[in-house]
């Protein structure tokens, strides 16, 4: 296909209002996100109801902004593309059907898009420091760690995908946020639990949710042991009160952690996460002969994941600037154009999946 070909790209599956311009399937003319962390922050995570709000308010301005770059405007896009799942109905609603009726008043073809699939092609798109990087070859594992999503994938071509594990409860990203919460530490969870880690001191080990003989994960166990270690702490806390009682124990749980305590905890969450993690996507690797491991998703900004992989990985891995690891609309461009290459388009009865899973087609 001509690597001319230009495609608009929205993805509005959360929190963030995304546009892109992807051309040739690799290069990003532009790609706006409007964030809208500040507006959940205050409720600690996600409102459906506010995402869904804030994504019909900031639609028209962030498609503006991403087509300015372009001379000819809307004569130049020769595609339309927006995820529709897996993420929130009323989220994904907006930029599918915004998608829908553009592609549909401008006659153009039109491409809908697996999230999860879009975070893995994060790994196509060409940045400034790497103009010429190569694509992937074949055949890749994909770790694709998220705030909705933790899963391996063995991909053996495009469209060619093979689930090989994922969270049976809490998806990494999750953990991280709920364990955030608990240390007192606020939303969003993974930099904050990464920025409490730097440095911190030793002495706190958490458990490993191994799951032998499957690469499935597991981080609800590890979440209550942080919750058991803070109670432990507190508990403690309370007996060396003067008159310990029930007063004494009340006081100490309201009470925040000292910053000592949380800095522990957060490194000793984080290592355990990390852990799993790498373990079980170098294992992957080395099984089917992979020539690469692609990291994924909004997770995959973690330092310490990122530098872990690459120290124990038996094969090069490739990981997209953080800009490009939350959710963003390049992704989603990056994969309409394989698709579309492969002859994959979609009709106007296309409706939002919010539970899509990953699958070959």
């Amino acid at each position: 296909m001509d690597r001319d070909f230009t495609i608009l790209a929205i993805e509005t599956s959360c929190d963030e209002t995304a546009a892109a311009i992807i051309r040739g399937g690799r290069t990003i003319i532009s790609n706006v996100v409007a964030s809208q962390i500040d507006e959940h922050r205050r409720y600690g995570g996600i409102v459906p109801e506010v995402a869904s709000r804030q994504h019909i308010l900031t639609i028209n301005a962030v498609l503006h902004d991403a087509l300015r770059p372009l001379p000819g405007g809307w004569n130049d896009i020769h595609a339309v593309a927006a995820t529709y799942g897996p993420g929130l109905a009323g989220a994904l609603m907006t930029g599918l059907n915004v998608a829908k009726a553009i592609a549909w008043i401008r006659e153009l073809p039109f491409i809908g898009v697996n999230h999860i699939e879009a975070h893995i092609y994060a790994n196509w798109l060409v940045t400034e420091d790497q103009p010429d990087a190569p694509e992937p070859q074949f055949p890749v594992v994909a770790l694709v760690v998220s705030g909705g999503h933790t899963l391996l994938a063995l991909l053996e071509g495009h469209g060619r995908y093979r689930l090989l594990g994922q969270t049976r409860d809490d998806a990494a990203g999750e953990a991280f946020d709920k364990v955030a919460r608990l240390l007192g530490l606020g939303f969003p969870g993974g930099p904050a639990i990464q920025k409490a880690a730097e440095n911190a001191p030793g002495g706190v080990t958490l458990p490993r949710a191994w799951l032998r003989d499957s690469y499935d994960f597991s981080f609800s166990g590890l979440k209550t042991a942080v919750l058991h270690q803070i109670r432990e702490y507190r508990a403690r806390e309370a007996a060396l009160q003067p008159g310990a009682g029930k007063r004494s124990a009340s006081a100490a749980a309201e009470s925040p952690l000292p910053p000592t305590i949380v800095a522990r905890l957060a490194r000793a969450f984080q290592e355990s996460v990390v852990d799993v993690l790498v373990t079980k996507t170098v294992e992957a690797a080395r099984a089917f002969g992979a020539t690469e491991i692609l990291l994924a998703g909004g997770v995959a900004a973690n330092l310490r994941l990122r530098e872990e992989l690459r120290r124990r990985a038996p094969v090069p891995v490739r990981v997209p600037p953080i800009a490009l690891c939350t959710d963003n609309a390049a992704m989603i461009g990056a994969a309409a154009f394989y698709r579309f290459e492969a002859g994959k388009q979609d009709g106007w009865d296309l409706d939002v999946q919010p539970n899509l899973p990953l699958q070959a087609e």
